[in-house]
């Protein structure tokens, strides 16, 4: 019988750590070390308790999957796109996993050009990645980027797009960021220290010469910034980005002379964001100087780049955060946020016209798409709502009209947005600030708190979680969920200051908007706690581990997927991939004011003996970012301090990392677990 499953039990050897006086006894350290079979053997048990104890939900996970899977365009493609003489497609062919990349020469009836079919390049891996993908500028030559574990760790190879033949050149163990000078045969990629997977190097690399012989162009010695390499719109320049949380540095060099020097474009200042554009004689910089939070838009020379050459194009605002910015020949169009909602502003350079693109919904998403040429007049943007499927739409920034390329496919005849409700409401943080909360839901629902209800949050890193659409969460909502995104401080949904008041010594503003949300859904009766479920990822995953120690009253189900919760361990070990550039973040733990305030929320250290929901866990053994131990460790001790008998359940991909299955139908297989453990707590079933 199911009820009598026994649970894995995980054995407990004490490891001791000491900071500032403060002893922790951590019984389940020894998880770390996934060479060790006895960590092997453990998640395959936990994996071997889920699948016992989900046994009866096999045939539902496979309706379900099958479900989603008929809403796909399995044949699809993207809408082409124009750059140097070629109309570059990503299409997907019928029961095929993944992508199929080409190009055809001059017209959309010339002959298809394959560059990479991924699901030949996929064959006999259990997890496939293609990463950056660059051509020539002669477009004779590729580069490409290969992860088949799901680790990050990248090998850079490239095909000569005329014989279809790989060059000897391999350049391993590497980000996966690269990029062509003007010469045809001169690449530059970043490079990522192999114990911290910090990115940390720019390499260039002659074609035809080995790795080994291959030029450090350029080593960030501060452990808390990384560096990217990139090309401009332009194609005039590359630069070397380095980046931390809270600053900026660029390095700029002519793509004409790739042996030359990179010239810093401004020298880095703590605290100075700034991003660069190039066109024509000047470059554009988005930038938060001289304390323009929401950030303004500045211009300079190319040829006096330094930040008292900088000159203001657009002004700083309080209301209105400046996220990005796209340049064409007569126009200038900025990608804006104000009141937590997206908005794209169009600018004439000969300052005759200044206008916004409309939108009607206050649960939308709309923002610029692919486009590489200055030389026109047509912005390429995306829209999508939450009851209404995403558009590629092309938009004369001239005449004004607009022509809807492609809006995505829901098939199975079933789909019709006007049976779904959107709407966006405000909870009341405890500290009275009015927290935003998007919702879709079938138009026949009644608001009697028996409805079952999906939050969703992120909340970290000034990562914006806005409203999209979801072809696969229609099994939710015809099942009679609410789907609903809160929007709580830590992303910049409302503003930068959004994001600051969410992070450092105020990052329980997260956590406290998440339950307040929580709790006003259900005071509003849209849901009542015995149907009230929560969901993140990753640092919600965080978010999730510390709504479960803080108020496990209010939730029937929690899904954590790949989540942060060992927050000390982690961010006292600087080995650990990603730890020093997090300090930007969540605070220096070797900093007693930091230390003690990350210790007062870490979800892994303040697990108690107290009745806690039931949960679905899940992690890859191979994630990169968060490792697999930190869920793995917190399971353990949830399972020893849990005082009820709910559900418990740790999922370990053993083959990939933190996106998951690399397959698009894989995905579907892990989205129908969750599914599943919805559904069969609500007893809902067809």
């Amino acid at each position: 019988m199911i009820e009598k499953l026994q649970p894995p039990v995980a054995k407990k050897i004490a490891t001791e750590f000491e900071k500032f006086g403060d002893v922790r006894i951590d019984n389940y350290f020894w998880l770390k070390d996934r060479e060790n079979p006895e960590v092997i053997d453990y998640l395959n048990k936990e994996n071997e308790y889920y699948q016992q104890m989900t046994a009866h939900t096999q045939d539902f996970q496979t309706q379900l999957y099958e479900e989603m899977k008929a809403r796909i365009k399995e044949d699809d493609e993207s809408v082409p796109y124009l750059y140097n003489g070629y109309y570059y497609i990503t299409r997907y062919e019928t029961a095929k996993n993944y992508p199929i990349y080409s190009r055809k020469k001059g017209s959309l009836s010339a002959k298809e050009e394959i560059l990479f079919d991924c699901n030949v390049l996929a064959e006999g891996q259990a997890y496939f990645k293609l990463g950056g993908m660059s051509i020539s500028p002669d477009n004779k030559l590729a580069i490409f980027s290969t992860d088949v574990i799901g680790r990050r760790i990248y090998t850079i190879q490239v095909k000569n797009l005329e014989t279809d033949e790989i060059l000897e050149d391999k350049i391993e163990k590497v980000t996966g960021s690269a990029v062509w000078a003007n010469d045809n045969k001169t690449i530059f990629y970043s490079k990522q220290d192999e114990v911290t997977l910090r990115s940390d190097k720019i390499f260039k690399h002659k074609l035809g010469t080995k790795q080994e012989d291959d030029v450090l162009v350029y080593f960030e010695k501060d452990d808390t910034f990384n560096v990217d390499i990139a090309k401009s719109k332009s194609r005039k320049y590359l630069s070397i980005e380095s980046g931390s949380t809270l600053t900026s540095e660029f390095r700029i060099l002519n793509a004409d002379n790739p042996d030359g020097k990179f010239k810093i474009f401004q020298k880095r200042k703590r605290g100075v964001e700034y991003s660069i554009n190039h066109y024509k004689d000047s470059f554009y910089i988005l930038t938060n100087k001289d304390d323009a939070e929401n950030f303004k838009l500045m211009k300079t020379p190319e040829d006096a780049t330094s930040a008292e050459n900088w000159v203001e194009i657009i002004e700083h605002r309080e209301d209105v955060l400046l996220e990005d910015i796209e340049i064409f020949a007569n126009y200038l169009v900025i990608d804006e946020r104000q009141g937590g909602l997206n908005k794209i502003r169009i600018m004439s350079w000969d300052g005759k016209e200044e206008y916004y693109l409309p939108f009607g919904s206050e649960t939308y998403t709309a923002y610029t798409s692919t486009n590489v040429d200055f030389e026109t007049e047509i912005l390429r943007y995306s829209y999508q709502s939450m009851a209404t499927p995403s558009s590629v739409i092309d938009f004369n920034m001239r005449t004004k009209e607009k022509e809807v390329k492609k809006e995505q496919e829901v098939l199975g005849g079933k789909f019709d947005k006007n049976n779904y409700t959107e709407e966006r409401i405000w909870a009341t943080a405890k500290d009275g600030t009015k927290i935003p909360i998007s919702m879709v839901y079938r138009k026949e629902l009644n608001k009697d708190g028996k409805n079952p209800l999906l939050l969703y949050a992120y909340g970290s890193y000034g990562h914006s979680m806005d409203a999209y659409f979801s072809s696969t969460r229609l099994s939710l909502l015809d099942r009679g969920f609410i789907y609903a995104i809160a929007h709580i401080r830590g992303g910049e949904d409302l503003g930068r200051h959004w994001y600051e008041d969410g992070k450092l010594l105020h990052k329980k503003n997260t956590f406290t908007d998440f339950i307040d949300c929580s709790k006003y859904v259900i005071e509003q009766k849209y849901t009542s706690a015995a149907h009230l479920y929560a969901e993140g990822g990753s640092a919600g995953g965080l978010l999730m581990g510390v709504i479960i120690n803080e108020a496990p009253e209010l939730y029937n189900g929690v899904i954590a997927q790949v989540p942060f919760v060992d927050v000390m361990t982690t961010m006292l070990d600087d080995t650990i991939p990603l730890t020093t550039g997090e300090y930007d973040e969540w605070g220096n733990p070797n900093v007693k004011k930091y230390y003690q305030y990350m210790r007062s929320y870490s979800p892994y250290d303040n697990v108690k003996k107290q009745k806690y929901p039931n949960m679905y866990v899940s992690t890859g053994l191979h994630d990169s970012q968060v490792q697999y131990w930190e869920p793995a460790k917190w399971v353990a001790k949830l399972r020893e301090y849990k005082t009820d008998d709910t559900i418990l359940y740790l999922d370990t991909n053993m083959d990939a990392g933190h996106g998951g299955a690399s397959g698009r139908f894989e995905a579907l297989k892990e989205l129908a677990k969750e599914f599943s453990f919805l559904l069969d707590l609500e007893k809902i079933k067809i």
